[in-house]
């Protein structure tokens, strides 16, 4: 499969691939700390179709579309939703997708089943994320959102709290500082796995959305390079083989993700 013109990348023979690490099971480290994951391993894949090293480069998810378009890396692989505000800025290809639900402590002592039993609540979420939209109620989600339905039925708004790292939320929820955790479905999951006894779903999970891989607007053929690699995938069982080996297999998106 032909890579994409050299001067399309960054760097001749290197695919750049910024990825906002950890946040299991789609990037995270593994004990040596070689970066591991369902998009990772869907990244490296797409890099040796297209006859490219990967090259993971560690990105904060807050300003991972100004690291692609700033030349810190060539695209991004990072569970990014895609949105209208987001595609202003960068070309995504649909490759993933994904629920938005809340983590609680085991028993959920908050009683969090519906989304009104969020308000007044403390609520963690990482920054830059669809999930802080959701709850303030602004970009995509403008005027609509949890916020806005407390206060519609005269109930106090959620304490949002915004962490730079899924990790730093998590441990936030685990510490008692709040009562929930609010992030894509795959990682709630990760995450009650690895803390049997400790974390638990509350069983309220609000739209499906598709994540996408972010591509510079001004690298139509790297974009189409990084396509024509991921179809291959899908059309060979490579693609779902990789979900599965992180238990993400739900979250495929097969041939929906072609235009």
């Amino acid at each position: 499969m032909a890579a994409p013109p050299a001067g399309e990348l960054l760097f001749a023979g290197k695919l750049l691939i910024c990825s906002d690490l950890p946040y299991p099971p789609q990037e995270f480290f593994a004990d040596d700390g070689t970066p591991i994951g369902s998009d990772i391993e869907i990244g490296e894949e797409i890099a040796r179709r297209l006859g490219l090293q990967a090259q993971i480069v560690n990105s904060l998810f807050d300003t991972i579309i100004e690291a692609v378009n700033g030349g810190k890396c060539d695209i991004v692989i990072s569970a990014q939703s895609i949105t209208a505000g987001r595609l202003e800025q960068v070309d995504m290809v649909p490759y993933f997708q994904a629920g938005q639900t809340f983590i609680v402590r085991r028993g959920n002592p908050a009683g969090i089943r519906t989304e009104l039993d969020l308000c007044a609540k403390r609520v963690a979420a990482q920054s830059g994320t669809v999930q802080v939209q959701v709850v303030e109620g602004s970009g995509e989600h403008a005027g609509s959102g949890l916020t806005q339905r407390c206060n519609a039925h005269g109930k106090e708004p959620i304490e949002l709290q915004q962490f730079e790292k899924d990790d730093e939320a998590l441990a936030a929820l685990k510490a008692g500082v709040v009562e929930a955790y609010f992030v894509d479905s795959p990682a709630a999951g990760y995450h009650v796995v690895q803390n049997p006894g400790a974390l638990e779903l509350a069983g309220l999970t609000l739209d499906i959305a598709v994540q996408g891989i972010s591509v510079p607007k001004d690298r139509q053929a790297l974009r189409s390079a990084i396509e024509r690699a991921l179809y291959s995938m899908m059309d060979d069982g490579r693609y779902v083989a990789i979900l599965a080996k992180y238990g993400v297999q739900d979250g495929s998106v097969g041939g929906a993700a072609r235009p």
